[in-house]
């Protein structure tokens, strides 16, 4: 199922940034950046490659019942940390559109307020998802209690 984001090929490709801001930088800052990168990449690659994507920001929060690492009350990353995540038809297709000249500036202007650099890691889609309707996950619930042994 590949309903979080529309149009995404079974045998897609996703690539995950993990940025964190240099004292001095704000959250603004990184967001007027990766606007301009993000507008770049929609302009010019929707046609080759380019499927989706979306920018998270450490909220700050930890959850004490997904965690396995202890029982941190917060993270010490909150409103620095972001992750840039692209969806793209194929890996050969994010690597061109990194090599574009109208890229590459854009994208040091980023680099550049980052502490850690980056690194992006390319994944292979496994799963995704949403959530079942309000009739759906009744009907799960149902067939679960039915038929699970």
């Amino acid at each position: 199922m590949n309903g979080l984001i529309a149009d995404f090929p079974y045998d897609g490709v996703v690539t995950v940034n993990r940025v964190i801001l240099k004292p001095g930088y704000t959250v603004d800052d990184l967001q007027e950046r990766v606007a301009e990168l993000c507008e770049n990449v929609k302009t010019y690659h929707s046609e080759s490659g380019f499927i989706g994507g979306f920018v998270a920001l450490n909220s700050g929060q930890i959850s004490n019942e997904g965690s396995t690492i202890g029982q941190p009350v917060s993270s010490e990353l909150k409103a620095r940390e972001a992750l840039i995540v692209t969806f793209w038809r194929s890996f050969e297709e994010h690597e061109l559109s990194h090599r574009s000249e109208t890229f590459q500036p854009l994208f040091k202007r980023v680099v550049a307020i980052c502490e850690n650099g980056n690194e992006e890691i390319a994944y292979e889609m496994l799963w995704s998802g949403k959530a079942y309707s309000e009739e759906e996950a009744k009907a799960a619930r149902e067939a679960k209690a039915r038929y699970a042994a």
